[in-house]
């Protein structure tokens, strides 16, 4: 096992990341950016080093820097979290180059995985349903619309090298489709540094449903479930929960089933998640391997008693799975709720600030992870998700009380939060019926209005 480990992020992921190892006897190195030296994952790791200005691309991207870092501090590993450089294929063989571990799954899965056009192609021949779209990248837009025109509006464009939303629109028909095609793409363009697009049928109706998967370097792959992700505002994940709302076994087994053969056929090991689009007449369709480990994550661990970081720790570390698919067992109901500096008022533009005041919620089967303690600065350089709120029981129905309950008690002050929003929409009756494309539209309604 590692002696210590350099983390390549920071936040809540970090601290995290900080909080497993301490548990694993590990040693920690935080990496942080000049506008992060007092930052909580900067203060609670053994050591930290500075490796840049403010801006990911000088600091938290640059990956000289913290290999520079991961050396002269004698780390032999380098967890990513999620972002940044977490599926970052010249990152992974960087780390191989050095013999520094890369906590995560190797150059070439990453590479699959992360070209979304070569991961349908991967599925089809694993036997992955997928959903019907084009089999090359695109880059031009006249030829982008030709083959629209084939699949059939409405379709959703989509950047072959993008995640978490970048690069995605939904064009409804043909007089709309090129002005969002060459919108994504310079989204795209300034967001990965890659113009490559695709198209699929866009799916309205469905439910977005991820499943969990660990694999390690000897060929055993598991599946710890799912996750239902359905609660989005533009594209970006709200609140997510596990299980997922009225799936049935038969269609829980058979994306599990699936979500096994994806990793087998990525050649994957460490903690990775299978995405998957579930119609209302309950097909479902892959969608995307993230081949790190997702903001979600606890609610898994919630409802498996299964830490995933430690997970994949071991994993990079060489040991085997210490389970088997029979020995994983979901227990009772998980809800989690993102916690971000936005203001739902004025459209969730960002807010960067001090907090002047805080009081974090606890009790039986809440969780909260973190970046924030009081008079922490909220730069405004970054992601701005503050922390996330976790809550298990052992029915969904006690879940949603649970979490309106913590909601109610959190107390950010000195910058604006979705924290209230987020305690109307648990609240309402739509959620409580598990109606996410309910809400989904009066979210979108909101974002016109504000």
């Amino acid at each position: 096992m590692y002696q210590k480990l350099l983390i390549a992020n920071r936040g809540e992921i970090a601290v995290r990341i900080i909080r497993a190892c301490r548990e694993m006897g590990i040693a920690t190195v935080a990496v942080c950016s000049t506008a992060d030296r007092e930052a909580l994952h900067a203060q609670l790791a053994d050591e930290c080093v500075c490796i840049g200005p403010a801006r990911p691309a000088e600091s938290y991207l640059n990956m000289e820097q913290i290999l520079s870092a991961a050396i002269s501090t004698g780390a032999q590993a380098i967890h990513p979290g999620f972002g940044f450089l977490s599926e970052n294929t010249k990152f992974a063989r960087m780390c191989r180059q050095c013999g520094i571990d890369f906590i995560g799954p190797s150059p070439e899965s990453i590479e699959k995985m992360g070209d979304k056009s070569q991961a349908r192609q991967t599925m089809i021949s694993a036997g992955v349903p997928v959903v019907p779209g084009t089999q090359e990248t695109l880059t031009d837009a006249e030829q982008a619309q030709k083959e629209a025109e084939k699949i059939g509006y409405p379709v959703i464009i989509k950047a072959s090298a993008g995640g978490g939303g970048k690069g995605m629109r939904v064009a409804q028909n043909a007089g709309e489709f090129k002005e969002l095609f060459l919108m994504a793409q310079n989204e795209t363009k300034q967001a990965f540094g890659d113009d490559r697009m695709y198209l699929e049928k866009y799916l309205g109706n469905a439910r977005h449903i991820e499943v969990q998967v660990l694999a390690d370097r000897f060929g055993n792959t598991i599946h710890l479930g799912e996750r239902d992700c359905s609660i989005q505002r533009r594209h970006q994940k709200m609140i997510e929960e596990s299980p997922a709302v009225s799936l049935g076994e038969k269609l829980r087994g058979e994306m599990g089933d699936a979500a096994v053969r994806a990793a087998k056929a990525a050649g994957y090991y460490s903690a990775g998640t299978v995405e998957f689009l579930v119609d209302g007449d309950g097909r479902f369709y892959f969608m995307e391997m993230n081949t790190r480990i997702q903001v979600e994550h606890p609610v898994t661990e919630m409802v498996t008693g299964i830490d995933l970081i430690k997970q994949m720790i071991r994993i990079a570390a060489g040991e085997k799975l210490a389970y088997a698919q029979e020995d994983v067992t979901v227990r009772g109901h998980a809800i989690e709720c993102r916690i971000s500096a936005e203001d739902p008022g004025r459209g969730f533009l960002p807010c960067a600030g001090t907090v002047t005041g805080l009081y974090l919620p606890g009790g039986n089967g809440v969780r909260v992870d973190s970046l924030l303690f009081n008079g922490c600065s909220i730069p405004p350089f970054y992601d701005s998700m503050l922390a996330k709120i976790i809550v298990h029981a052992d029915t969904r129905k006690e879940a949603i009380c649970k979490m309106r309950s913590a909601l109610g008690e959190l107390i950010i002050e000195g910058i604006t939060t979705n924290a209230d929003f987020l305690y109307d929409l648990v609240g309402s009756e739509w959620f409580a019926e598990g109606d996410s494309k309910a809400i989904n539209a009066a979210l979108e309604e909101r974002c016109r209005v504000c």
